[in-house]
This record gives structure tokens, C-alpha cells and sequence, in this order.
């Protein structure tokens, strides 16, 4: 679709407000002095949105730069603006900024094709070109050869056998699993800590799973035993609460051994409003490398609100009995 330069009524409706701009560092303000829970620890609880635009990897045309210039986020405050006020095909992750700097605001739904813009919720705009801070390219490390044969094969896979059965659709399609933690943007892209002096409780609102973390000195699971989310302890590093994140079940993502992954999430507020989210991640199936995601999370007034998705909707029936049609024309084909 075209932007339109005419006012239409979500102009009307939703000015710039729908866009934040927020020219948060890369790095905690030392004056700032993190409020205290009862029990004397940096108090982190409440709810909290990851809306910005940064994309995960940084995008070529920034090269080695860390940070838009001043001139850039004037740029990208106006068109996503723009953008947003169109009332045009929801922009998923950080698609927004594509299509900011390219102009082509097409929809990235392109299996339901039914989602605009009234989907998404407000977008801030942030100053960092990438989330990843490691490696200093901003960029995922090299995929193993391992892990290009595996994807290959599983797309070669899917080609061939798109739903022969529900096992062959993702497990978010069929509403079992998102990912922990899930950190798409935009789209029930909430989080609320709730904490006490010995557990940290955190709720995601896509999907509703809510991760109960253990601050004591528990041991780790047994290796044999794996989880959907994996088995998460936390510890105090300073003002920082680390989470460590292992023990995730193989079927919880068709990557390549996901057994061997270890997640090392670091929360720090780091203003009154702020969270500084870094998430570690060590995955010897997928890269050759381990590396590191920094998220800026605002404080958000808003509520978390139900998922309502659940296995064997409409949706799955549909996606099934839409493939044996296909099977039974193609048979119809062949016979004659």
C-alpha cells in the first residue's frame, strides 16, 4: 500500500503521540539510585513494555555505528508517524523500521493477511541501531554448518509437507509455546515483575506463561529432566538481577540441540522508568558464537491482559482440512 499524504481519521484520531521518542544510553546513569522493595532489594516490580523499533540485528546501511544520529530520529519520528496515522497493514517486530526507511509499508502477515494497524500498540523510537551489543558488528554470529544443513532440511521439509498432520505446524501456531523469554515488540509485548524476598515472578503477557523464579540456593534440575521454558534460577549482582536459564526441552524450538543452550538474562533499572534488559545466549547448535541483546523496557501504566489462544481453534481445522483439499485435488489431477 501507498502512504497517503492526505489527513485520514486516524490522524484524526491518534496524532504523533503514537510514537515516543526516547534517546535512552546504552549504559545505567550512575546518579540514578534504584528504589528498594521491603526486603532491601533494587525493586523492579511492576509492568512493563518492550515497544521500541530496534531491530535485533543491525541493518547494513548503519555500518559499525551504535547509535542514530540526532537528524535520523527526527527522520524516523515523522514517518513512523506517518506511517501509523495511515491505519495500513500492521507492522510486526521491527518490520516498522523497514518500511520507515524504505517506504514499502506491505503487510509482513502474509499467511493471515488480516491485521493492521489498530493491532499494534504504540511504538518508541530508541537511539541504538541494534539490540545486539555482542558481537560489536551489532549482527548474530556464523550459523554452524550443523545448523544450515538442519534449516534447510526443515524447509525442504515444509515445502513438501506443509500440515500433513498438526505436528507439522509451529508450536505457536497451535498455541502451546511462544518462547522464553519472548522479546518480539509491539504486539502483547508486556511483562510484569512481581517480587518477593526469596522468588521473582515474571509474567508475559503473549501467552500468558508466567516464569516463578527461585532466588534461593536451589539445586539445578537433573539433566534428563527438560521444559517447555527450561528451569530458571536468579541471584542479586549488585543492583542486578541475573537469571540463568537452562534445561529447555528439544521440543520446545526446531532449532539444532537445544538441549546444549544456557540463557543468561540481566535486569537493572536504571531510571525511574527504565529497564536495562540484557539477554546472553549461548547456543553451540545454532553458532559458533555466544551473544548478547541489550532491550531498553519503559515502565508502562497499562495493564496485562489474557491470551486468550488455545490448541485446536478454528484456525488449526481450517489449516488441515484446507491441505486435504489440496491433497485431493492433486489426486483428482493425477487421475485424470
Amino acid at each position: 500500500m501507498k502512504l497517503q499524504s492526505s489527513k485520514s481519521i486516524w490522524a484524526v484520531l491518534i496524532p504523533t503521540l503514537l510514537v515516543t521518542v526516547s534517546s535512552l544510553a546504552s549504559a545505567a546513569d550512575d546518579s540514578f539510585k534504584a528504589p528498594r522493595t521491603v526486603d532491601e532489594q533494587p525493586d523492579l516490580q511492576g509492568v512493563w513494555a518492550n515497544n521500541a523499533i530496534t531491530p535485533v540485528e543491525r541493518p547494513e546501511v548503519f555500518g559499525n555505528r551504535e547509535f542514530l544520529t540526532d537528524e535520523e530520529m527526527e527522520f524516523l519520528k515523522g514517518k513512523i508517524t506517518e506511517i501509523n496515522a495511515s491505519g495500513g497493514d500492521a507492522l510486526f517486530g521491527e518490520s516498522v523500521l523497514d518500511a520507515a526507511f524504505s517506504g514499502n509499508v506491505s503487510s509482513r502477515d502474509t499467511q493471515t493477511g488480516n491485521y493492521d494497524q489498530q493491532w499494534m500498540v504504540d511504538r518508541t523510537l530508541q537511539n541504538r541501531t541494534s539490540q545486539i551489543i555482542d558481537p560489536p558488528n551489532g549482527r548474530y554470529p556464523p550459523r554452524t554448518e550443523a545448523a544450515i544443513a538442519h534449516a534447510r532440511e526443515r524447509n525442504e521439509y515444509r515445502q513438501d509437507h506443509p500440515a500433513d498432520s498438526w505436528l507439522d505446524r509451529s508450536l505457536s501456531e497451535r498455541c502451546v509455546h511462544r518462547g522464553v523469554p519472548n522479546l518480539r515488540p509491539g504486539y502483547n509485548s508486556y511483562w510484569q515483575i512481581v517480587q518477593t524476598r526469596d522468588h521473582v515472578s515474571i509474567i508475559q503477557e503473549m501467552f500468558h506463561d508466567v516464569r516463578i523464579i527461585p532466588l534461593t540456593n536451589m539445586p539445578k534440575l537433573d539433566e534428563e529432566i527438560r521444559l517447555w521454558n527450561g528451569s530458571s534460577r536468579g541471584y542479586w549482582d549488585g543492583d542486578t538481577l541475573v537469571i540463568e536459564t537452562q534445561n529447555i526441552s528439544e521440543g520446545s524450538d526446531p532449532g539444532l540441540n537445544t538441549a546444549a543452550r544456557v540463557y543468561q538474562e540481566r535486569i537493572t533499572r536504571v531510571g525511574a522508568n527504565e529497564l536495562q534488559y540484557d539477554f546472553i545466549v549461548h547456543d553451540p547448535g545454532t553458532y559458533t558464537a555466544d551473544y548478547t541483546r541489550r532491550i531498553i523496557f519503559e515502565h508502562s501504566d497499562d495493564v496485562i491482559y489474557e491470551y486468550a489462544c488455545h490448541e485446536g481453534n478454528y484456525g488449526m481445522m481450517n489449516i488441515l482440512s484446507g491441505h486435504r483439499a489440496e491433497e485431493a485435488r492433486a489426486q483428482q489431477a493425477v487421475r485424470e
